[in-house]
């Protein structure tokens, strides 16, 4: 048993996400526009019928899965391994500030290596969370649509680690915008179990229901 596909749909806006500010897991919640994102996001996806939603403890994503419940009538379930990615010290920081405090550890990042001595969480042990509570949802599902409403780097993280890579080195997976969604189905038996069927989907892109993403 299994689900029949796996929608990873990422939080409406926030004011951190429109002042450029690094959110982790500080529990903004979604500003207007995010709000309205969700709701425009949930008309769509309402479509696919999702048997079961699942969503981060965080505020943002929890609201934006509502929006979604709401339509659909499905309640949703909260699983606090789906929240984003740690960074530490530097939560609520912009890219400025962290380069001026932290500049070695700054550069580290921004070339794709952990930065040390900021108590962020590594993207390998975001990506191994994030999977294992989405392969256990999935796998007590007989078919179906599920819906996990996450955070931009915990869905990339995770998506990376469903497919049998490794999330610390490995960063062919691009980030979500504000409430886009990414597609995965099972691999029909084979390595990796899942296969991405549809990434970074948005509203300004074609129809999801009729699309590569669900039917």
């Amino acid at each position: 048993m299994t689900a029949a596909t796996v929608l990873l749909w990422r939080h409406g806006q926030t004011d951190y996400n429109s002042g450029g500010r690094l959110q982790g897991q500080v529990d903004i919640p979604l500003n207007e526009i995010g709000r309205a994102q969700a709701e425009a996001a949930a008309e769509v996806l309402a479509r696919v019928q999702p048997a079961q939603i699942l969503s981060s403890d965080l505020t943002r994503a929890h609201a934006t899965a509502q929006a979604l419940a709401g339509r659909t009538g499905v309640e949703v379930g909260v699983d606090e391994r789906l929240r984003e990615r740690g960074f530490g010290q530097w939560e609520g920081l912009t890219h400025p500030e962290i380069a001026e405090r932290w500049p070695e550890q700054f550069v580290e990042w921004e070339n794709g290596r952990h930065p040390e001595g900021v108590g962020a969480e590594t993207r390998g042990q975001t990506g191994r969370r994030i999977a294992e509570a989405v392969a256990e949802a999935a796998a007590a599902m007989d078919g179906g649509v599920l819906v996990v409403t996450s955070h931009g780097a915990a869905i990339s993280s995770g998506i990376t680690t469903l497919l049998g890579l490794d999330a610390e080195v490995w960063r062919g997976i691009t980030g979500l915008g504000n409430c886009h969604w990414s597609v995965l189905r099972p691999n029909d038996g084979s390595q990796p179990a899942w296969r991405v069927a549809a990434h970074n989907v948005g509203l300004e892109g074609p129809d999801f229901t009729r699309g590569p993403g669900i039917r």
